[in-house]
């Protein structure tokens, strides 16, 4: 699972609209989707961010054994 798609699986499972995470990050919707795909970067300051609106540590993004308990719950 790629970068952008573990974002996407934690978002989802917190329940939370990119609308939502858009408005937190300050950026168009439609710009944070096209990070979502995978067709914009994410860089490492949006990366914290994100991962702070999440309520995660950014680093369970990039452990291997990450998967997303449909539960709410993140195991890494």
């Amino acid at each position: 699972m790629q970068l952008h798609e573990k974002i996407r699986s934690c978002r989802k499972s917190k329940g939370l609209s990119q609308t939502y995470m858009a408005k937190k990050l300050k950026m168009s919707i439609s710009g944070y989707n096209m990070k979502e795909l995978g067709k914009r970067p994410i860089n490492t300051d949006e990366l914290q961010e994100i991962a702070k609106i999440l309520g995660v540590s950014a680093s369970i993004f990039f452990d291997e054994k990450f998967h997303v308990e449909w539960n709410e719950t993140i195991i890494a």
